[in-house]
């Protein structure tokens, strides 16, 4: 595992860097918060711009920086290219545009807690490809979650599945959800490198992919060039918050975490980032909680429960 800055390195940093619960709630709430943005930067920044100037400015905010680190690494990363590639398209840009291009037809509180889908995605995903033993209690959890998420992708009718008509937004993050999961479970392959490197690699194949969802889906690079003059004051502040707190500050934290009380503890607080984008989406976007709102939430949590429960019988 890569690890980021110690605390001694870190010199004013040292109380926020020994402090893991604090780091990962902290983690989750920035990529939290990156569903609000999403939905706050309708009208002020096209998402697909949106998409290309966050990948670009954190490649350029932490490049400066790894420039040691890149040379040491270099023969790695240039054997593993292709796997840094799919990284970053897919992990990172597909996700997110995504993510970005549903704020336009869904809530901010369902793009959130439709997220949960990840971690559901994620096991099934290793059951299939790697025969990860899963207990009976874990598949009865990821049930009830699956049941909240559809809740939620239904807008609490749940007949509508049976005619397929589920939004098209949230069935844009369920896709986006796909895209993640493959990412996490490609993470087994990650090339033993300093996280500097990793992140330099991952933002590149990161920029990669925003340039061909711009082309494909955006109207092409002339689209791009013309909508940066149009982008908002509030939207550049939505551009400077993706490039820093979600694309930056969030990775160095949850490596720091990780290396502090290892990756199975760390990643129960994933399950954060829905919560977040909820709360983020009623009090800042002023979003309002439906009821089938507060029965998929009680749904996913139960499900979540359960399944991390029967997990650390182990």
């Amino acid at each position: 595992m890569p690890k980021p800055p110690t605390p001694e390195e870190s010199g004013p940093l040292h109380g926020l860097l020994s402090r893991p619960y604090l780091i990962l709630a902290l983690t989750t709430l920035f990529w939290g918060g990156n569903v609000v943005a999403g939905k706050a930067a309708i009208g002020h920044v096209d998402p697909y711009t949106l998409i290309t100037l966050r990948w670009v400015g954190a490649f350029l905010a932490i490049l400066p920086f790894a420039l040691a680190p890149i040379r040491r690494d270099w023969p790695v990363l240039r054997e593993k290219w292709w796997l840094y590639l799919f990284y970053g398209a897919v992990g990172f840009t597909t996700f997110n545009v995504l993510v970005y291009v549903a704020a336009y037809f869904t809530s901010g509180v369902n793009n959130a807690l439709d997220q949960v889908a990840i971690n559901i995605l994620v096991m099934l995903g290793n059951f299939v490809l790697f025969r990860t033993r899963v207990r009976a209690m874990q598949l009865v959890g990821v049930a009830i979650t699956i049941v909240g998420v559809a809740v939620t992708a239904t807008h609490g009718n749940l007949l509508r599945i049976l005619s397929l008509d589920v939004n098209f937004g949230d069935a844009l993050v369920l896709l986006a959800c796909v895209a993640y999961a493959a990412y996490s479970i490609a993470l087994r392959w990650r090339p033993t490198t300093h996280w500097m490197s990793f992140l330099v690699a991952s933002f590149a194949g990161a920029i990669v992919g925003a340039l061909v969802f711009q082309a494909t889906l955006g109207g092409g690079f002339g689209a791009l060039a013309a909508a940066i003059p149009t982008i908002t004051p509030l939207g550049w502040l939505i551009v400077l918050y993706t490039i820093l707190l979600p694309s930056l500050v969030s990775q160095v934290l949850y490596v720091r975490g990780v290396e502090l009380i290892g990756a199975n503890r760390a990643s129960l607080f994933i399950n954060l980032i829905p919560l977040w984008g909820a709360i983020g989406s009623v009090l800042i976007l002023g979003e309002v909680l439906e009821p089938y709102h507060f029965v998929a939430g009680a749904l996913i949590v139960t499900g979540i429960v359960l399944a991390e429960w029967a997990v650390r019988r182990d």
